[in-house]
């Protein structure tokens, strides 16, 4: 399965070539339809699922923005780490619960940012929560791919002063 996933968003490359390398591309498309499942989910828990309204759990009651982030983050989280894992980034040196652990600081990060920007664009800047959340979404790509390469799925460097990679 990996290698057919590989074979396809490969296939899409060449164009690209010249702006960009293969694992920035892989990146993209991988992070991209992880980022286009995630804001959907959002869309549906927020509107359909919660139907805007807030969500009781007995102990705590969240408003439908923050309970449709959680919502999608429990489907995004685990496909975003094994697409970065066996797609991405997958000539890092690392052990797998190293990454696991540095991919749920980083993407702990990355849901305390979104949560933080969704609540001031919703409740003080008046934005719709699906549109605060893509806001929110291209703010912190950046900070995330940067993260994950060289932080949670580190390439060990070359003995020649460059890095061994795929």
């Amino acid at each position: 399965m990996r290698e057919k996933i590989i074979l396809f968003i490969d296939f899409f490359y060449p164009p690209f070539k010249k702006i960009m390398p293969l694992q920035t591309f892989r990146y993209a498309v991988c992070g991209g339809s992880n980022t286009l499942l995630d804001i959907f989910l959002f869309y549906i828990s927020f509107n359909f699922i919660l139907q805007k309204q807030i969500l009781h759990l007995g102990f705590i009651s969240l408003k439908p923005y923050n309970a449709a982030l959680g919502m999608a983050f429990c489907v995004s989280f685990p496909i975003g780490f094994l697409l970065n894992k066996y797609i991405v980034f997958n000539s890092s040196y690392l052990r797998s619960h190293v990454q696991l652990f540095r991919y749920v600081l980083i993407v702990a990060t990355n849901l305390l940012l979104n949560y933080a920007i969704i609540n001031v664009l919703v409740q003080y800047m008046h934005f719709y929560p699906t549109v605060a959340k893509i806001f929110a979404t291209v703010f912190i790509v950046a900070f995330s791919y940067l993260s994950q390469k060289h932080f949670t799925f580190k390439i060990a460097p070359n003995p020649e002063g460059g890095k061994i990679s795929t």
